[in-house]
């Protein structure tokens, strides 16, 4: 098959879930024969079209800044929508397969095959709905009607949590959508060893709003002032970066948390992560939480905060996790809770992440663009 992954940010010069899940499954598809392609903005020099492990990297508009004011910008979106189009139009493809977000990929995509019979796969890594009115005030009736719209571009659905795939069944009314997971790469991160600097509790992911790093910050406080002195390391770049320092600053808390960007190599996150004792990702807004799964895999268990819009949820149980509100209070005591009991929690953890492999994951999309194809 000829496949395209549509997304206008590419792994690894932005580091993401969504972005680590296309490349994954992008170089698995190939390494099976596929001719695969994605389309982004273009993050590197010289030609548009670049080949990575066998992946066409197609640069379809120069890189611009994915966020203004901590949010996502209409701007980019458009910017990069217009573009998608006339290159899309210009190529076949067996099936295209684009990222419900920023919508207006999907728009253009779809615009693209209007006079082809390509199939659209669009694949949802959440669904904001209401959600829109918080993030953009009364203007956000704009976003909900775009969201409700791409949900009717195509039959074909793809989501990748149990979460994501009910709040698009009940923002389409659709029952055919199918559950493709994201996935780790079990057989590479059993290699890796611990890192040299140890940790008792870490964070990995991008630095806005919905991730609640500050509400970390906040607990890390709490647990300061009760003489409980936890290491806290945050891995992650993004809007929030200097606020989060402020308050760090604010609660005194240089000597106990410590921030650094995201590496060029993942092996060295996942390396930290084993020399941690737990994992902490207090999102209220997760399609899946590629983090959790890879810090389960490592054998510490994950700590989330329990609201309906937060993915990371469907993984968790009471042998490899733990749920709190959000409450940094709350947060501060299951930080307390889970670090008695984070050594017999390991095989558990590391047990749960077995089913997500990969492979695994390659092989049920590949099955689901043949049923596309022929149904």
């Amino acid at each position: 098959m000829k496949i395209a992954f549509v997304y206008d940010v590419i792994y690894p010069y932005v580091k993401g879930g969504v972005e680590k899940r296309i490349w994954e499954l992008a170089t698995r598809l190939t390494r099976r024969g596929h001719d695969v392609h994605l389309f982004g903005m273009k993050f590197w020099d010289g030609e548009d079209i670049l080949i990575r492990e066998g992946v066409f990297l197609h640069g379809i508009c120069p890189a611009q800044n994915l966020y203004s004011h901590g949010r996502r910008t209409i701007r980019e979106a458009i910017s990069f929508g217009i573009p998608l189009f006339f290159r899309l139009r210009e190529e076949s493809f067996d099936i295209i397969d684009c990222q419900q977000f920023p919508y207006f990929s999907c728009i253009a995509a779809k615009c693209s095959i209007a006079f082809k019979k390509t199939p659209l796969v669009i694949t949802w890594h959440e669904v904001w709905g209401d959600y829109w009115y918080t993030y953009l005030g009364t203007a956000g009736a704009v976003g909900k009607f775009i969201e409700w719209g791409v949900s009717r571009l195509t039959p074909a659905m793809v989501a990748v949590s149990a979460t994501t795939a009910k709040n698009l069944k009940t923002l389409n009314g659709r029952k055919n959508i199918r559950i493709i997971q994201n996935g780790v790469d079990l057989n590479r991160m059993n290699k890796i060893l611990p890192h040299k600097e140890t940790s008792d509790i870490i964070f990995v992911g991008r630095l806005i709003r919905e991730k609640n790093v500050d509400l970390l910050v906040r607990a890390m406080g709490i647990l300061s002032q009760e003489n409980k002195n936890y290491q806290l390391l945050i891995i992650g770049e993004g809007p929030e970066h200097d606020n989060i320092v402020l308050l760090i600053s604010e609660l005194s808390l240089e000597p106990r948390v410590r921030m650094i960007g995201f590496r060029d190599n993942h092996d060295e996150i996942i390396a930290r992560m084993k020399s941690a004792k737990m994992c902490v990702l207090p999102s209220t807004r997760e399609g899946f939480g590629i983090a959790a799964l890879e810090a389960l895999a490592c054998g510490i268990p994950v700590i989330t905060v329990d609201h309906p819009a937060n993915a990371i949820r469907d993984l968790i149980t009471e042998q490899n996790g733990r749920l709190c509100t959000h409450s940094a209070e709350d947060l501060a005591d299951t930080v307390f809770e889970v670090m008695a009991q984070y050594r017999e929690m390991k095989n558990d953890c590391s047990a749960s992440a077995e089913t997500f492999d990969w492979d695994r994951i390659v092989s049920a999309l590949e099955n689901y663009y043949i049923s596309v194809l022929i149904p």
